[in-house]
């Protein structure tokens, strides 16, 4: 007798056009699963990456989700600012290396402006503490000759189709309400950022000195009625910032971070907060990481129809097969090896649909990978299956075995008299 694997490959074949429809549903609902965990696990990763090197995050004394929010996503709006002398008494203290101030609230065509100084293009880091690059031009200088530059992020130079030298002009607040551009002060791009996969992407960077000259004639949102002061004459006054939204903070030594958190929290000069990223980074994933759950059920449902389908293709098949399997008991086949053969058809079908779906996740991931990285800034890694993968797998595998024991049992019912003399 042929042996039960070889039996079953042949038996399989012979009906191949109503179970490759069952292989391609299983191959599809693998497709889902791998890469529905592959995007969750590489977002998760772009997430926690959004700020790295980075010791504390310093602001107004709201919550850690709100301030890394603002600070870091450039989401809502802080509530409260802080003072620059209060920056600078952080930076005083002996276990601080470095402090980057940070100033939001304008906008240009729906993307956050940031104020902020040449630090920032020397300490901030991202990813695995990889530092930001120029893939045009340079920073902006920060002294008065180069007032009026501003660096773009990759995704804000790609969707506006912005080169170097090209003039731009900034928005106050939205940029929603009529009159809210600073016209009179336009900005020159003089450098583009490579591309981080970060909110970095989405920022227009300029000095914390221009933030202020574009505002010398506004008072409470608004411009100041017969005030106007021209672009040029800005640098004759007193441009230093008093004023700021968050400070990004580096110390000489990770040991010092609980001392330095307390010192900032427990800051006499006004109230302030300093949270540790990776802590509230973790906080903030859980709230806006729900929807991965949901994403991962569906797929999951996907899975069990291609499954219930291969439940119904080979029980709708078994009546038509009943004289066939009373030949294979004719020639010696017991219950036990009519069961197998259909449990190892479709484990055959199972696995071949799985081998499907991974190789259209793997296709998925190099063709879709660099339009994803364009379009949304999440790397999407090539890399070998995860641990929860190899679980997904698993998971479809065993659960393909156990649909497949259902007419596998309806089959060991028949008896050989059965099949030899069917009921019409």
């Amino acid at each position: 007798m042929t042996s039960l694997p070889g039996l079953a490959a042949a038996s399989s074949w012979n009906r191949r056009g109503t179970l490759s429809l069952v292989a391609l549903s299983i191959a599809l609902a693998t497709l889902l699963l791998l890469t529905f965990e592959r995007v969750r696990l590489d977002v998760r990763e772009n997430f926690a990456s959004a700020v790295s090197g980075t010791d504390l995050v310093v602001g107004a004394r709201t919550g850690p989700v709100q301030l890394m929010l603002y600070a870091v996503f450039r989401l809502g709006g802080a509530t409260h600012t802080i003072r620059m002398d209060s920056v600078r008494a952080v930076a005083q203290h002996r276990a601080v290396a470095w402090v980057v101030p940070l100033a939001l609230g304008d906008t240009h065509r729906g993307f956050p402006v940031l104020g902020t100084t040449r630090a920032y293009f020397d300490h901030f880091r991202y990813g695995e503490r990889q530092p930001l690059a120029l893939a045009q031009g340079t920073p902006f200088s920060g002294d008065l000759d180069g007032l009026y530059g501003a660096v773009l992020g990759a995704e804000v130079a790609q969707r506006l189709q912005y080169r170097l030298g090209e003039r731009i002009v900034l928005a106050h607040g939205s940029g929603s309400l009529p009159g809210s551009e600073h016209a009179d002060k336009p900005f020159t791009v003089v450098g583009i950022l490579a591309r981080t996969g970060t909110p970095v992407d989405r920022t227009v960077h300029i000095s914390l000195q221009a933030l202020e000259a574009i505002h010398l004639d506004w008072a409470g949102g608004v411009p100041m009625k017969g005030l106007a002061i021209p672009a040029e004459q800005a640098r004759k006054f007193d441009l230093e910032p008093k004023q700021v939204t968050a400070a990004l903070v580096g110390l000489k030594g990770r040991a010092a971070v609980f001392n330095v958190q307390r010192f900032v929290n427990e800051f006499e000069g006004e109230p302030l907060m300093a949270v540790l990223p990776g802590v509230a980074l973790d906080e903030l994933w859980s709230v806006v990481g729900v929807g991965e759950a949901l994403l991962l059920a569906l797929s999951g449902l996907v899975a069990l129809v291609s499954l219930a389908g291969l439940v119904a293709t080979v029980l709708a098949g078994l009546n038509e097969r009943r004289r066939e399997l009373a030949v294979l008991r004719a020639v010696g086949a017991g219950p036990r090896h009519v069961m197998l053969l259909l449990a190892a058809e479709g484990l055959l079908v199972t696995l071949t649909g799985v081998a499907l779906g991974a190789l259209a996740h793997l296709a998925t991931v190099v063709l879709a990978g660099p339009w994803v990285q364009a379009q949304y800034g999440v790397t999407l890694n090539l890399a070998a299956p995860s641990a929860s993968q190899w679980q997904l797998l698993a998971g479809v595998l065993a659960a393909g075995v156990l649909a497949s024991l259902v007419p596998g049992l309806r089959a060991y019912r028949l008896s050989l008299a059965d099949g030899l003399a069917p009921r019409s």
